[in-house]
């Protein structure tokens, strides 16, 4: 199994503090697909702003629809989260 070494949330500092506390903020923990991107808090930004606009922005698809979406390709994907 591959390994990716996560920053610890009690070392993170600057921007990836930023981000890891409103993670905290938003969902009450810091989730596994968020803290895999510690090595890198610019692309995690970037992610967690195109997963909201995806998500949350002005779209013809409804809230329910939009998740929909996304647990069908998560159960194609074999992905358990």
């Amino acid at each position: 199994m591959p390994y990716i070494h996560q920053v610890p949330v009690a070392e993170a500092t600057g921007l990836l503090k930023k981000l890891f506390d409103e993670a905290v903020d938003r969902a009450g923990r810091i989730w596994h697909i968020v803290h895999i991107m510690s090595q890198n808090p610019r692309t995690m930004d970037a992610s967690m702003k195109l997963y909201g606009a995806i998500m949350f922005g002005p779209s013809p698809l409804s809230r329910r629809q939009r998740e929909m979406l996304a647990v069908v390709t998560s159960k194609a994907n074999d992905c358990f989260y």
